[in-house]
């Protein structure tokens, strides 16, 4: 995509964009957990997940809605592209440090039977 030049953004838009998407994924981060059931790790529902992104995809349509007044809306699609981008990464990176910190606590735990 950002090989055509409709798409190219300045390294500041990129700044921008992935910084936002860092901001936003804090709200992701904090509402995910992991829950063990039948002895494995599971990410665990939150009633405000489907709440959170909901809003946060409010947020990019006014985001668009102003920023397109003043910005090509090739570099907007970049710029929005890498804000999705900026989001997912640390919190899938997030998701994986908590997995592994739960799975090097013994998680899953070992069944002991007794004879």
């Amino acid at each position: 995509m950002f090989l055509f030049p409709e798409f190219r953004v300045s390294s500041l838009q990129i700044i921008e964009a992935l910084s936002v998407g860092a901001i936003f994924s804090i709200f992701l981060i904090k509402t995910s957990k992991f829950e063990i059931r039948d002895s494995d790790i599971y990410l665990k529902r939150s009633k405000a997940f489907v709440f959170i992104l909901l809003g946060l995809l409010v947020i990019r349509i006014v985001m668009k809605l102003v920023l397109s007044t003043t910005i090509d809306i090739g570099e907007l699609t970049g710029m929005f592209w890498l804000l999705a981008f900026g989001m997912i990464v640390p919190w899938r990176i997030a998701m994986y440090v908590k997995y592994k910190k739960l799975e090097s606590a013994g998680f899953p735990p070992t069944i002991k039977t007794s004879v």
